[in-house]
């Protein structure tokens, strides 16, 4: 019997998997590397050192999980809950505060390199509420208003401790993939509609006791008319939407970028690296990005409309959810239209836990398609022209 070749081996593997959802990944990490590389002019530090290595970290561990059938992560949930308690309790133990940031999500690791587990915990919420949607879907409990509530009180324990550390912004993130995998867990809208007119008459009790001021004020920076937040809390956006417009239609080009050679713009490697493609590549190479995020989201959410297991399809809406809310999100504070609130741009800012947990989502992605269209046990692969050999 002839052993398989390499090229057979790949052809196997690019067969199994979305091609055109790994191209556009490996395009979007390729090009915050080049953005990346021209804002090192701005500082010391080495974000571009730190990024190749996660973006490395990141295929690697991606392309593995790819070939790992989805249904172990879901079956193993407690495990995934359990990580996830272990590294909130490590936020509040050995949590510090990062330069640029106003919370302590973060964690110091030997030689120096930081880690925010709020990145990872979000893989392991979308396991475990996957675990928790199944069961009531197969004990057809969707419709019962106490289970709908021990949904509500699931998303809750990620959501309170991730407000204890500080980051509302990936607060956030939790509470629109709750609401997009119950919707796509089919739990009726009139349970939706009574949570948006709770959340609307609890405006003035969040306004007075749950935001801080520093909250308020990045708020109202985004109707200050007289220009007197610019030189506060509106002045990371004002000088990001400097930058921007300051690239026209064509950009500066690359590496040529006076405010981004100076660091006019604070944090621009992080939540503000789309002013890096703004300023030097103007119009054209914002719209680039744009595209490039927009073809992973659809592809994304077009495979999770077509799994036929209900489990997968879950975690297929709910890396939809998370990827698209934090592109929109992070698009919108850089342009004006949401307060910033600290939410990385996917697969594009500088940070070893965001692009590493993104690269990862992509692989789960994958092996929900992998493990959808194929039962690897009964496929037959023909080796020539006369042996056969199973996969």
């Amino acid at each position: 019997m002839e052993a398989i070749t390499i090229k057979k081996k790949l052809q196997i593997f690019f067969k199994r998997n979305d091609c055109l959802l790994w191209l556009f990944t490996v395009i979007a990490t390729a090009f915050s590397i080049i953005l990346i590389t021209s804002l090192q002019r701005a500082g010391d530090y080495n974000y571009l050192l730190s990024q190749i290595a996660a973006i490395c970290i990141g295929f690697v561990a991606a392309i593995f999980i790819s070939f790992i059938d989805y249904n172990l992560f879901i079956k193993f949930w407690w495990i995934f809950a359990i990580i996830a308690l272990i590294l909130s309790l490590s936020v509040f133990i050995f949590g510090i505060q990062v330069e640029g940031t106003d919370d302590t999500a973060w964690i110091r690791l030997p030689g120096g390199f930081t880690v925010q587990p709020s990145e990872f915990i979000k893989i392991c919420f979308i396991f475990t509420f996957t675990k928790h949607l199944s069961y009531l879907k197969e004990k057809n409990y969707l419709k019962n208003l106490f289970a709908i509530l021990t949904l509500f009180l699931h998303a809750l324990i990620p959501i309170l401790i991730i407000h204890l550390q500080g980051d509302d912004g990936t607060v956030l993130i939790f509470a629109i993939m709750f609401l997009v995998m119950t919707f796509a867990a089919g739990v009726s809208v009139k349970y939706f509609i009574t949570l948006g007119v709770i959340l609307i008459v609890s405006v003035p009790i969040l306004w007075t006791f749950i935001l801080n001021n520093e909250h308020r004020n990045r708020i109202l920076a985004l109707f200050d008319l007289d220009g007197n937040a610019l030189t506060n809390y509106g002045w990371q956006q004002y000088q990001g939407k400097v930058s921007i417009a300051s690239g026209e239609l064509y950009g500066s080009g690359l590496f040529n970028g006076q405010r981004v050679e100076y660091g006019i713009v604070p944090e621009q490697q992080n939540d503000f690296i789309f002013t890096v493609a703004g300023e030097e590549l103007g119009f054209i190479g914002c719209v680039l990005i744009l595209v490039i995020l927009f073809v992973i989201i659809v592809r994304i959410a077009l495979k999770a409309n077509k799994v036929s297991d209900y489990k997968g399809k879950y975690i297929c809406y709910g890396i939809f959810s998370l990827i698209a809310s934090q592109t929109i999100i992070n698009i919108g504070m850089v342009l004006g239209f949401i307060p910033v609130v600290g939410i990385t741009l996917p697969f594009f800012s500088a940070g070893g836990s965001s692009v590493l947990s993104m690269l990862i989502c992509i692989g789960i992605v994958q092996s929900v398609i992998r493990y959808n269209q194929y039962e690897p046990e009964k496929i037959k692969l023909k080796i020539g022209s006369k042996d056969r050999i199973k996969i």
